[in-house]
């Protein structure tokens, strides 16, 4: 429950600091006391927007925290833990406004404001003045129900197999049109690939063709000077090996008078070796030197074809080479794709099927749930003055031509939330036909069939707080004091703060408060204090009779208070 509420520079209120306790609390005050104003900053502290504009005029900033005092609180602690947040029995929740934004806090630890509303979302249930028309829309009936306990899970398994069949139709267009793109293009991709492959293209080709057609080019410049090498080496008048030779004899003789000779004679020697090697493979060259102008031709046929595909493609040799693996590449890839898209499809058929299954599983949840909760509200709604309620909740399958599910024969369609749609159905008086709730005419039943709602739901969900801003709008007296009551036993199993104009439902306070404007230095502010129980027998009686209070309202308001407790 909430403990505490400390407000601080917020619209009219310069600090307000108060204490709250377990049962019904009542705030009660005349129309822009600022009653609306606490129940916004408690908005701010959940996590709704914040608006700058409420800043108190001259202040820097505006705080509002709330302490609350939790014993059991699954949902809390875990989002607790997860972002590693400290807690025990106590939780304090801050929010501070300033003219360049906002922070939050959880027990001082800076959050982002929307883990404030994860969180708050598990604390308090805040009905403003004007949410129950959120009943005539019926995308929240079928929320209603999601949130029971036996619904969700089904739910959960549902979404996990709809966001499957979604992968799989998002792979599947993916893989379509990949096909479609490669289609278009596979035919001038098999005619480059079966030219590319024609030429018979080879990694260092050009470097070889270079090469043998400089040696056929230049057969019989390479034949001469081959051939004077041998000459110069092994010819009959002048030999340069017979010389070397001769010269190495003549050092070695003169090494031994000299030895300043023998380094020259090994110098001799390698060069002799040297030369002899050279002519050795000068002649094996010279034998093996083609003279071969009809394969010179071939050679340049060749290169012509390969500069001729080089130009028609823009590419080089290697970059030729990659383009004809790559074009394997994407021919293949059309093939495989094909055959992935068949695999797929296999896959999204059983998947459908299943997801048919589902599908009934999470409708038939729902309507189980949706016949006990009828009946629950309709007991409820007795109670809250309407003797011959009838209520309903009707799920019908979203049947669609072009649905891709496929339940009793008919195509229905598939969204995040199911294969069908739940509404609220209800008939006030007896014999009429069960009407959606948006057909309800008067705005007081409406409030009770929502507070009959919350009251089940917050058992049910185990809510800590409840806050209802004048519920009782549009309700009379005589009903009043049935949602009074109503509220008071809702009280037992959460904390009520409820705002009210009502007598009736003031009287059923366990705590009330008077919210009123004062003037302070010249300043509006907002206060709001604790009534005694004289006090709020006088406040109560004030509802009744308005600023004059006469002693029949004071006896009033006393009897009135005094029945409920007894």
């Amino acid at each position: 429950m909430i403990t505490s509420l400390y407000i601080k520079d917020f619209a009219l209120i310069d600090e307000l600091d108060v204490a709250f306790h377990s049962g019904l609390s009542i705030l009660t005050g005349q129309t822009g006391a600022g009653k609306s104003i606490i129940i916004g900053a408690l908005h701010m502290i959940l996590g709704e927007r914040a608006d700058t504009d409420l800043i108190r005029q001259g202040a820097d900033k505006a705080i509002a925290e709330a302490i609350f005092h939790l014993r059991e609180a699954p949902g809390v602690r875990r989002i607790l833990e997860e972002n590693d947040i400290e807690w025990d029995e106590e939780l304090i929740l801050r929010r501070e406004i300033r003219q360049n934004g906002s922070r939050g806090f959880v027990n001082d630890t800076p959050v982002t404001i929307s883990l404030m509303k994860q969180i708050g979302d598990f604390l308090v249930d805040l009905h403003g003045q004007h949410d129950h028309q959120l009943l005539l829309r019926e995308d929240v009936h079928q929320q209603v129900l999601d949130q029971q306990d036996s619904v969700l899970p089904v739910l959960q398994a549902w979404q996990e197999g709809y966001r499957q069949a979604l992968e799989l139709r998002r792979e599947i267009r993916e893989l379509k049109a990949r096909e479609k793109a490669l289609n278009e293009k596979s035919e001038l991709y098999r005619f480059q690939l079966q030219e590319l492959e024609a030429a018979g293209l080879r990694p260092g080709e050009e470097e070889e063709l270079k090469n043998e057609m400089s040696r056929l080019d230049n057969a019989e410049e390479l034949d001469v000077k081959a051939g004077a090498i041998v000459e110069i080496g092994e010819g009959d008048e002048i030999a340069a090996l017979d010389l070397l030779t001769k010269m190495e004899e003549m050092v070695q003789d003169l090494a031994r008078l000299e030895p300043e000779f023998e380094s020259y004679r090994g110098e001799l020697r390698t060069a002799r070796i040297s030369i002899q090697e050279a002519v050795r493979f000068a002649e094996r060259y010279r034998g093996g030197i083609e003279f071969n102008p009809a394969r010179l031709e071939e050679l340049r046929r060749r290169q012509s074809q390969l500069n001729k595909l080089q130009k028609k493609y823009q590419r080089d040799l290697p970059a030729l080479l990659e383009l004809q693996e790559r074009l394997k590449e994407e021919l293949d890839q059309a093939d495989r794709t094909d055959m992935e898209i068949e695999k797929r499809e296999k896959w999204l058929a059983s998947l459908v099927v299943d997801l048919a299954d589902r599908a009934r599983s999470l409708k038939a949840a729902r309507e189980s749930v949706g016949k006990r909760l009828a009946k629950d509200i309709e007991g409820r709604l007795r109670e809250l003055g309407i003797p011959h309620p009838a209520f309903d909740v009707r799920s019908t399958w979203l049947e669609k031509e072009s649905g891709w599910l496929e339940i009793d024969g008919q195509p229905v369609d598939a969204t995040p939330d199911g294969a069908d749609r739940s509404v609220f159905l209800i008939s006030t008086n007896k014999g009429e036909t069960l009407k959606p709730l948006a057909r309800i005419a008067s705005g007081g039943e409406v409030s009770r069939v929502m507070l009959a709602l919350k009251s089940i739901l917050a058992r049910n969900q185990q809510m800590p707080v409840m806050v209802f801003d004048e519920i009782d709008t549009g309700i009379s007296g005589s009903i009043s004091d049935k949602v009074g009551q109503a509220m008071r036993q809702l009280s037992r199993d959460c904390q009520i703060l409820a705002i009210t104009h009502q007598p009736q439902i003031a009287s059923h306070a366990d705590q009330h408060y008077q919210v009123r404007k004062e003037e302070v230095s010249g300043r509006t502010v907002s206060r709001i204090t604790r009534l005694s129980e004289e006090e709020h027998i006088r406040e109560v009686a004030s509802l009744m009779s308005g600023e004059t209070i006469t002693e029949a309202a004071l006896q009033s308001a006393r009897e009135l208070i005094e029945s409920h407790r007894s």
